[in-house]
């Protein structure tokens, strides 16, 4: 059970979650992403194994954000019909500004929450190969990102390695967050100078082992779809419909 999650097909997965968010683009009113958030997280606690400190670090950015959307619409917002709630100072908090407020903050939260969800179950290299699989992306696209994200950790110990050489050559570390920025551009210059190097040592390697771009047959790795996958897309189709009809046992 808790193993569902990263098990599940990934290309079911982002058509699952890519339907959600389609779908809750088209309500505004607070409690239907209020209810999704709610149960995206129950399914994260029951199906999968993500730690919580690490997903609570995560998330910390897009709550500030939820928070900031939250203040920001009840004090600049156009539409100030309905009942007044209260008042803080000069600012008068309407029911409809109240209402426009938890909307977008929920949501927020629940596209967040539902894009880290997964993020942290989906490993990216069974999803390129997902992709091609069942979405029949071309495998030039799909194998020159699956080399772009095998380099990531690669540039990030060349910046750092880069940096490190040059104060051993003497030059001196930045002050302030102004200064930290502008002198980026001492190590961006010969980053990219070196992914150049490595793209092009990259692309004479893939031709040599025979690579042309042409579809085959086989694969190394053979991603199908299961019964999991088919059990966990009723259960989260099951709670968007209740999220979406909640409206109506609710009278909102």
């Amino acid at each position: 059970m808790k193993h569902a999650l990263h098990k599940m097909n990934p290309s079911v997965k982002f058509l699952l979650i890519t339907i959600c968010m389609f779908t809750m683009a088209f309500f505004f009113d607070p409690w239907t992403p209020f209810v999704f958030w709610i149960g995206i997280l129950v399914l994260q606690l029951l199906f999968s194994r993500i730690d919580w400190k690490k997903w609570l670090l995560f998330m910390l950015p897009f709550f500030v954000t939820a928070f900031g959307y939250f203040w920001t619409t009840l004090v600049f917002a156009e539409d100030q019909s309905g009942p007044v709630i209260w008042s803080i100072w000069n600012v008068h908090v309407t029911e409809t500004q109240l209402n426009h407020a938890l909307s977008l903050s929920f949501r927020v939260l629940a596209f967040s929450s539902l894009s880290l969800l997964f993020a942290l179950t989906t490993n990216p290299t069974t999803f390129i190969m997902s992709l091609m699989q069942q979405l029949k992306l071309s495998p030039k696209i799909a194998y020159g990102v699956m080399v772009g994200y095998q380099f990531l950790p690669v540039l990030k110990d060349e910046f750092m390695h880069i940096g490190q050489a040059q104060r051993l050559r003497g030059i001196t570390q930045e002050k302030n967050a102004f200064q930290r920025l502008l002198g980026t551009r001492r190590v961006l210059i010969p980053m990219l100078a070196g992914a150049v190097r490595k793209a092009e040592r990259a692309a004479f390697s893939m031709e040599a082992r025979g690579f042309t771009g042409e579809r085959r047959s086989s694969y190394f790795q053979v991603i199908k779809v299961g019964k999991i996958d088919t059990a966990l897309a009723v259960v989260f189709l099951l709670v968007l419909v209740l999220s979406c009809t909640n409206r109506l046992w609710l009278d909102f």
